[in-house]
């Protein structure tokens, strides 16, 4: 029997609206920064111990219906040769940026087990849970990837090949330590034009999906500023589309059809609110989810520095509680 948070993936009916949180394993939780006082956020993603132990942080104390894997996004690029490195205020720096197609031909593509310590970090994850929540591991996606890796240059789509050759096989290494779903992460998609995403990034972005959906396990595809191309965003083929924070959910949902679910979309900064604002907010997103299968509430991004758990733990119990019905009155909800 499949977990709600996976049938929702395929759109099945579910006892429940399942939720997990962008984030939710990792710096607004003190057991977390407790651990980043003595470990650098690279020696906690290659830490297969410690990375399971912070992955499974969020799930006695917020009971959400998933556990997302505590890793980076750019921890792939170490493997393609180019330097990371996460300094204090300014995030991550690459060491060596890819500026040529000389660059982008030095680039190795054969060492995605270099990668294994991610594996090994799900494989522990899912004994613990013993089955209680599915595990969703994630990669980036080729133009976000591309995105940290460059400033500029002519080889975009050698160098776009060249990410997915690593990260298909990277997520097939994370399904087959227990991943149950992947997410894909297009955090830079909204600097694009439609037709620029259309013509340069998209074709790249649904070879990953369909490469990660030969592994046997649903997609979740994530964008952030995406909603002025939608339906171009959703060609990818997932089977899930993330919403940020921009777009309202029906209007999302009505745009790119019923054949498809959709995860969001509150913004994060609403988990500062007094609880009963937050509630309004947090049934304000979910009675645009109408009654359609296929939905999985989420934030809109990641949650942020300095979010009260408390607050988190309580949207949990909210999402949890709604009882689903068609009240916003959208073309959505009237087929």
């Amino acid at each position: 029997m499949l977990s709600p948070f996976v049938a929702a993936c395929y759109r099945q009916a579910v006892p429940h609206i399942p939720v997990w949180f962008m984030r939710q394993a990792g710096r607004y939780m003190p057991e977390y920064r407790q651990l980043r006082k003595s470990h650098s956020i690279l020696e906690l993603c290659k830490s297969p111990e410690l990375a399971a132990q912070i992955t499974l942080q969020p799930i006695e104390a917020l009971g959400v219906d998933a556990a997302i894997i505590f890793a980076d996004l750019l921890l792939p690029l170490e493997t393609m040769g180019l330097s990371v490195e996460f300094t204090a205020g300014n995030g991550p720096v690459i060491g060596n940026p890819v500026r040529s197609a000389a660059d982008v031909q030095a680039l190795e593509t054969h060492h995605a087990g270099d990668l294994a310590y991610v594996g090994e970090a799900i494989n522990k994850v899912k004994k613990a849970l013993q089955g209680r929540v599915p595990v969703i591991g994630f990669v980036g996606a080729p133009f976000t990837l591309a995105s940290y890796m460059i400033e500029g240059g002519s080889s975009r789509h050698y160098l776009m090949h060249k990410i997915v050759d690593v990260l298909a096989p990277y997520a097939a290494t994370q399904v087959a330590s227990g991943a149950e779903a992947i997410q894909v992460f297009d955090s830079w998609v909204g600097a694009l034009s439609p037709a620029d995403y259309e013509q340069h990034v998209m074709p790249f972005s649904r070879m990953l999906v369909r490469q990660i959906q030969t592994t046997g396990v649903p997609v979740i595809h994530f964008g952030t500023g995406a909603a002025g191309f939608l339906k171009l965003f959703n060609e990818a083929g997932a089977e899930v589309l993330g919403l940020d924070w921009r777009v309202r959910l029906d209007d999302a949902w009505s745009a790119v059809g019923p054949d498809v679910g959709v995860q969001g979309n509150l913004d994060p900064v609403a988990l500062f609110a007094p609880l009963p604002e937050l509630k309004g907010r947090v049934e304000d997103v979910l009675r645009r989810s109408g009654t359609r299968h296929g939905y999985i509430f989420n934030l809109g991004h990641g949650i942020l520095p300095e979010t009260p758990v408390e607050n988190v733990r309580a949207v949990v119990e909210m999402v949890h509680a709604f009882e689903r019905l068609p009240a916003v009155e959208t073309p959505l909800l009237r087929k």
